[in-house]
């Protein structure tokens, strides 16, 4: 698992998957999402909106990050 680090308290699923590189562009994100590919905390989301926050945990296609605050 890979920690990804914000610098804000929140960021936007879609914009999580740019900043992980686990997606090309945002197309591809909501792709991902409208096909139940994406799980938030061990759950399918399929919001691109959701917003996530530090210890939050997203898989996509086996691939995980975590995201951690910078302090």
């Amino acid at each position: 698992m890979e920690d990804v680090e914000i610098r804000e308290g929140t960021i936007r699923l879609g914009q999580l998957l740019k900043l992980a590189s686990l997606v090309e562009d945002g197309v591809e994100a909501a792709d991902l999402i409208r096909g139940g590919l994406v799980k938030v905390n061990g759950d399918i989301e399929e919001r691109r909106g959701r917003q996530l926050a530090a210890g939050d945990v997203v898989e996509v296609k086996g691939q995980q990050v975590r995201l951690v605050s910078r302090a």
